[in-house]
């Protein structure tokens, strides 16, 4: 009986949190082959998906059925069932405090709630985005507070999460997934663990090299979007089309990558990341000056946006009615974490105007519900371009539209950002 149940322990995983990270690797774990233990805080969310009612969008109901009716995957709010799984795998948020500074809160309560019931040999893996050291100089120290075996036979790697909601080409299986363990050991285990889930698990010398390049991952994207921001403001004041520059550009084969302006960043990882980085570096006697500098711009742009809309009222107007047509923070989801949306209701709100919403995706949003495309409005936004919208309707009732999205539209009363 001891056999068999090490046997079922060493294909057994528990992941702490079931959200937008959690739970996809739930779903390929299961589908490789493991047992699967989800712990959640949320006893809420725990019912939920025991119930077969998946609250990620990439996951459908379907196949979180299929998993729970396998009996290879449950969903429990008891840490002590992390006992019975070799691999334990942390994918908790790690956003930002009021003062936009690192937020280790959920990760660090996370160790320190697995860490009673570790047993011998048990590797644990942080998919948490964080900045370097976090694995090293905070959650192992966190978790030898409370071990009760030999920290040496506990072993640590930090696999940062690439998720992307919403896309239909890369997924956890086929996107290429970076390994940094403490030891040697922890290397071959963690290699172990996600050569079984993954096609392309690549092993990096350090935790801090992986933790490091997931920062720059989204550092890179939060630069060139600023970049293009500014360029489309530049643009604008001089009476060229940003849009047809960015499509020249894009002409060259080689040293150009296209980014599009838009109202900002939003979503868990190009608004926050890029932050990690900035305060680690600060508080290393370092500075990330261009990375603040492109935070600065993407955090202005609704403000810049909110202004070229009003001034698209043909006459001044007390409290003007303006609708947003997209408030997830991009295409084809209905996610709305960090979305750049609320600040530009909240600008527009500010200068008076009465500001209403439309997106197919979205049920409520900031306790409030989605209009009508035929709300009577004076101007309209297109911040984010979702799916089965009909524009037309807008535009031939003669509402003037702000494309903050690039949707391409031909049309006397679009403008382009």
């Amino acid at each position: 009986m001891l056999r068999i149940m090490n046997e079922k322990r060493l294909k057994t995983l528990a992941i702490i949190g079931q959200g937008y990270v959690g739970l996809p690797l739930a779903m390929a774990a299961v589908e490789a082959g493991w047992n699967v233990i989800g712990v959640d805080n949320s006893e809420e969310k725990v019912k939920q998906i025991n119930a077969g009612k998946s609250p990620v969008e990439d996951i459908t109901n379907q196949s979180l059925l299929k998993a729970v009716a396998s009996l290879k995957y449950c969903v429990t709010s008891n840490y002590s069932l992390v006992s019975e799984a070799s691999v334990i795998a942390l994918c908790v948020p790690t956003p930002l405090d009021q003062n936009r500074n690192p937020d280790l809160s959920f990760l660090v309560s996370a160790a320190r709630a697995i860490a009673p019931h570790l047993v011998e040999n048990t590797l644990v893996v942080s998919e948490s985005t964080s900045y370097p050291g976090t694995l090293r100089d905070i959650l192992v120290p966190e978790i030898e507070l409370s071990l009760k075996v030999n920290n040496q036979e506990i072993y640590f790697a930090s696999a940062p999460e690439r998720v992307n909601p919403g896309d239909s080409m890369w997924n956890l299986k086929n996107t290429p997934r970076l390994i940094g363990g403490l030891n040697n050991d922890a290397q071959i285990r963690a290699m172990s663990f996600y050569e079984s889930i993954c096609e392309n698990p690549i092993l990096v010398s350090s935790p801090e090299i992986a933790e490091t390049a997931k920062l720059l991952e989204n550092t890179f994207r939060l630069v060139n979007i600023a970049l293009i921001n500014e360029v489309a403001q530049i643009c604008n004041d001089n009476g060229i089309s940003v849009s047809e520059v960015v499509e020249a550009a894009s002409t060259k084969p080689y040293g150009f990558m296209k980014f599009t302006p838009g109202v900002g960043v939003g979503g868990h990882c190009i608004p926050v990341d890029p932050l990690y980085l900035t305060w680690w570096a600060r508080n290393n006697g370092s500075a990330a000056l261009l990375v603040e500098a492109a935070d600065k711009i993407n955090i202005d742009m609704p403000k810049y946006v909110a202004q070229r809309a009003l001034d698209l009222l043909e006459s001044a107007q007390a409290s003007p009615r303006i609708l947003i047509l997209g408030v997830a923070y991009k295409p084809g989801v209905g996610d709305i974490r960090e979305t750049p949306v609320s600040e530009l209701r909240k600008v527009l709100q500010s200068q008076g105007a009465i500001v209403g919403w439309h997106d197919p995706f979205v049920t409520s949003w900031e306790e409030t519900l989605p209009n009508e495309l035929t709300w009577n409005c004076d101007i309209a936004i297109i911040a984010t371009n979702q799916p089965g919208v009909r524009y037309a309707s807008l535009l031939d009732s003669g509402v003037r539209i702000l494309d903050c999205a690039g949707t391409g539209i031909k049309h006397p009363n679009i403008t382009s950002l």
